[in-house]
């Protein structure tokens, strides 16, 4: 299963209700940090979550609503015993940043960090892999998808017919081998079933490019900013950011499965029904996030 974790859904200002853009993706024994923006630190605290589970850092890009929570995470880390190896990955300039923060924030840590800038696939394990793509904004960004590769699953209600028990002989069929029990023969294409990639996009701040789309395809859950509404597309142009309606396009072109939307301007602080219209207008699986809101798939 994969949990999203929305520690901060704030766009440039934070406002009572809402921290700093942070998300947190968990899979297995990986806890992936998606931009860490100030406060990070207490978000998790409130979510119930430990952050020296944290195995690495994918930055979007280099404005202070999206990475002035690093310094103090890794900090706290550092101070809490971390004795993990943390890979941060971020976009061009990236590795700069992070040497400009342990010079400025003189803290000691015993734990090793390695940094890269990424750009396509930068990991791949024999469970998951994740994606880098440039966006155009006012300084380098990415966007990141994370793929949890198709999986031989077994099917538990016809297992349990068979009655053949857990153990060694299962790890045949979940590598579609046929089995012998008892002097039964027993196929794996009866006893199994192909689960298909999980993909979970997150796009950050960005202007609208032919990029985006073919990076979104297929997903299962497309996490976008949307800054600002299409009323007013102009500012959201100005500011090299996405709208509303422009994240639902996005959504319904890439034919993704479900659009939240975060990253969203305090002026539509109490306007969330109108916002969610807009974009139902274009994509119906729409939702807003909100900040500890959890999904998973």
């Amino acid at each position: 299963m994969i949990n999203i974790t929305f520690l901060g859904t704030a766009a440039h200002i934070p406002t009572i209700k809402k921290n700093h853009t942070s998300i947190l993706l968990n899979y297995d024994k990986e806890n992936i940090l998606i931009d860490c923006g100030e406060g990070t630190q207490r978000q998790f605290r409130y979510a119930k979550l430990n952050p020296c589970k944290t195995t690495r850092i994918l930055i979007s890009h280099w404005h202070a609503d999206h990475v002035l929570g690093i310094p103090g995470l890794l900090s706290t880390l550092a101070l809490s015993g971390y004795n993990k190896t943390l890979y941060i990955y971020g976009p061009k300039g990236t590795k700069e940043k992070i040497k400009s923060i342990f010079s400025t924030f003189n803290f000691r840590r015993e734990y090793e960090i390695k940094i890269k800038e990424v750009h396509g696939k930068f990991l791949e394990t024999k469970d998951f892999y994740l994606e880098a793509q440039s966006m155009q904004h006012k300084i380098p960004c990415n966007a990141y998808s994370f793929v949890k590769k198709s999986q031989l699953r077994i099917d538990k209600k016809k297992l349990k017919k068979s009655k053949i028990p857990a153990g060694p002989i299962l790890q045949k069929l979940k590598q579609g081998e046929n089995i012998t029990y008892n002097g039964k023969k027993y196929l794996a294409k009866n006893l199994t079933y192909s689960e298909e990639d999980k993909k979970i996009t997150i796009i950050m701040d960005t202007l609208f490019n032919e990029k985006i789309i073919p990076f979104a395809k297929n997903s299962d859950i497309l996490i976008s900013e949307a800054t600002f509404s299409d009323k007013i597309k102009n500012q959201a142009k100005e500011h090299k950011h996405l709208t509303i309606k422009q994240a639902a396009e996005i959504a319904k072109k890439s034919k993704s499965k479900k659009l939240i939307l975060t990253h969203i301007s305090q002026r539509y602080e109490n306007k969330s029904k109108e916002i969610l219209q807009e974009a139902k207008k274009v994509f119906k699986n729409t939702e807003i996030a909100k900040d500890l809101d959890s999904f998973h798939i």
